[in-house]
């Protein structure tokens, strides 16, 4: 029964595509998350979710997936932007994930896991009464029959979900007046997979999936895409090339360097290209091939953010922050100081090591952490900072807010504790200490709960 619930509710996880892949790490870069949510905005003012409100948010992963997990937040593998081979694609996933936000499929998710437990605990019951009567066979065939009904219904309510999301989906695309082609031709590529695995798509096989068979869906989708007066639109070119050249970028940030040149050889001089063997040359120490990478983009276009950023950061990483300097602070000023490139700016300015340099760096990353409160870097640069210009409550007030994002809640709560102690009483830091104190407290009453960590637990 122990093992069965367990696999119930993994199972219940794997209907709404949640994975092992929350754990694993959230890539951020600006001219990706400019992109996703340029791409996802029609969609979602096409679903009725107010502007702004969609986060798409990119996970470390090689497999081809996307998921939601609650909130108005769309995960997706970078295992998935690969396998894309244009915005439209992308779209359409981003289409169907709307849909499971809609529909309230995560809170849902819990009726069909509550049916499948019932069912299976009755069936547990009724076995237990046979075994007592003598009938060991039979309540064997009791329990394990009612175990099966159990997850067919659970695998039942899923498939049902994930046809409602499809469904939405294509609603959200015709609304916003994409076309469904990238979808179908998404929809292709998984099928073409589950052929390559061997997984079958007889309707016996169906029977036993958190998914619909994709040849059904295809067929389902195939002939609403068809009759839209969207379908013959073609996608918007700026948004394809943008598409490419964060494509090109994933890969040679997550790739072996050897795969990267390999997909893109040096004889091959586009912005995509030049883009993908620069992160591949940084990350092979290589870096004056990445540096004349970051130039020859430059030279396409001097007034770029993204190819200034570039080069600040091999430069920084190569141990040149001097020279990071002017790339960085020109990409800040031209992105009008984007969170993620003044963090950057800021991480240079404080490993220079010149402190008539530290005053900037505090007001970049000020101002970087108050547009973007979820980046740990920025946090962690602002305390170096702080540190370094004798300014400990604050310092340990910037250290609880990277602490608690990194998910060392007892630590943030005793930093929070300690910057509050020190601060002017009323002011806008003292306060924010009190905040970020409690929420450390109820995160880690949270974890204490579920993992019965005593000795955090004694420290609440």
């Amino acid at each position: 029964m122990r093992i069965f619930a367990h696999l119930l509710a993994f199972i219940a996880a794997l209907s709404l595509g949640i994975t092992p892949a929350m754990a694993q790490s959230v890539l951020r870069d600006a001219e990706t998350e400019a992109f996703l949510n340029d791409i996802s905005a029609p969609l979602a003012e096409a679903a009725g979710l107010e502007a702004g409100n969609l986060d798409v948010i990119l996970i470390n992963d090689p497999s081809i997936n996307a998921f939601v997990a609650g909130g108005q937040a769309v995960y997706i593998h970078s295992g998935l932007i690969d396998a894309a081979d244009s915005a439209n694609e992308v779209q359409g996933v981003i289409a169907h994930e709307i849909g499971h936000i809609t529909g309230g499929h995560v809170i849902r998710s819990g009726e069909g896991y509550a049916q499948a437990s019932k069912i299976s605990l009755l069936s547990l019951l009724a076995g237990v009464g046979a075994a007592l009567a003598g009938a060991g066979e039979a309540a064997m065939g009791v329990i394990m029959a009612g175990q099966s009904t159990a997850m067919s219904r659970l695998l039942a309510f899923s498939r049902t979900q994930e046809a409602s999301a499809d469904a939405a989906g294509a609603k959200y695309l015709s609304d916003a007046g994409i076309s469904g082609r990238g979808s179908l031709a998404f929809f292709g590529k998984l099928l073409n997979q589950e052929f390559r695995l061997g997984i079958s798509q007889d309707d016996e096989a169906g029977f036993w999936r958190t998914h619909p068979l994709s040849g059904d869906r295809i067929s389902t989708l195939r002939e609403t895409y068809e009759a839209d007066p969207a379908w013959d639109t073609p996608s918007d070119p700026a948004i394809e090339a943008r598409f490419l050249r964060v494509k090109a970028k994933l890969q040679g940030y997550v790739a072996k360097p050897a795969h990267t040149l390999r997909d893109y050889p040096e004889t091959v001089k586009t912005v995509p290209a030049l883009y993908a063997r620069a992160y591949a040359y940084h990350k092979n120490a290589e870096m004056d091939r990445a540096l004349a990478a970051a130039d020859a983009l430059l030279a396409k276009d001097p007034d770029d953010p993204y190819f200034l950023e570039l080069k600040g950061q091999v430069l920084l990483e190569s141990g040149r922050a001097t020279e990071a300097l002017e790339p960085l602070r020109e990409a800040t000023r031209l992105s009008r100081a984007e969170p993620l490139i003044a963090a950057l700016f800021g991480h240079a300015l404080i490993a220079t090591e010149d402190k008539a340099h530290y005053e900037e760096a505090e007001q970049v990353l000020r101002a970087a952490v108050g547009r973007d409160r979820y980046n740990p870097f920025a946090w962690y640069q602002l305390g170096v900072v702080y540190a370094a210009r004798g300014d400990t409550p604050r310092a340990r007030l910037a250290s609880a807010e990277q602490q608690v994002m990194s998910g060392d809640y007892f630590t943030a709560m005793r930093s929070a504790q300690a910057a509050e102690a020190g601060l002017p009483t009323g002011s806008v830091d003292w306060l924010r200490a009190q905040d970020v104190s409690l929420q450390a407290r109820a995160l880690l009453a949270r974890k204490c709960q579920a993992e019965r960590n005593e000795r955090e637990c004694r420290g609440i």
